[in-house]
């Protein structure tokens, strides 16, 4: 690096894998709960980040707060949802033909439903993801993975968990400031 010239990946760099970080964002505590790192994000990895999710208190109920990827309303997310809630599998009907599994629609719709006690909400399409979580993604990304080496997807899961570890250690639920309306009204015109 010189001064005054752009940063740059040496010519020598070798990339040794990727991983996927299932963030599982508690809005009450503010931490990082049960998080899954994964070569993949899948609709399976998906279905089983949330059903290891829901076995750290299988009795208590559950809102899950997504955006609109079509893994997270996925035919195996209704069934895995659906058992935990004791729905037969009879009455949901089958994909791209009838009942509850017949499209993504009706998936969203049943997933959605405010009776259950495992449910979804999804944010609006086109609309940013969980700030909160942006926050913290971006938060890891400043203080683990940029700059880092690592020399194996192994080494890089291992630094991620042990940030995690650290800051689930001293997280405190996030205050926001932003009342819903804009603190002042500027009705000059661009200059």
């Amino acid at each position: 690096m010189e001064s005054g010239k752009v940063e740059r990946i040496e010519y020598e760099y070798k990339r040794h894998g990727t991983t996927c970080l299932f963030g599982n964002w508690d809005v009450g505590r503010g931490g990082i709960v049960s998080p899954l790192l994964n070569p993949t994000r899948t609709e399976e990895d998906y279905t089983n980040n949330i059903e290891r999710i829901v076995s750290t208190d299988p009795a208590a109920g559950w809102i899950f707060v997504s955006d609109n990827l079509n893994t997270h309303v996925s035919e195996s997310l209704v069934l895995s949802v659906a058992t935990m809630l004791g729905v037969g599998r009879e009455s949901l009907g089958r994909k791209g033909k009838d009942g509850i599994l017949k499209s993504m629609a009706s998936r969203k719709a049943f997933l959605e439903d405010a009776s259950h006690r495992i449910r979804f909400v999804y944010t609006p399409k086109h609309c940013s993801w969980l700030n909160q979580i942006e926050i913290w993604f971006s938060g890891l990304s400043r203080r683990v993975l940029r700059r880092g080496s690592f020399r194996s997807v192994e080494m890089l899961n291992a630094k991620i968990l042990n940030y995690i570890e650290f800051y689930n250690r001293t997280a405190k639920p996030m205050k926001w400031k932003y009342r819903g309306l804009p603190n002042k009204i500027v009705n000059e015109p661009y200059l």
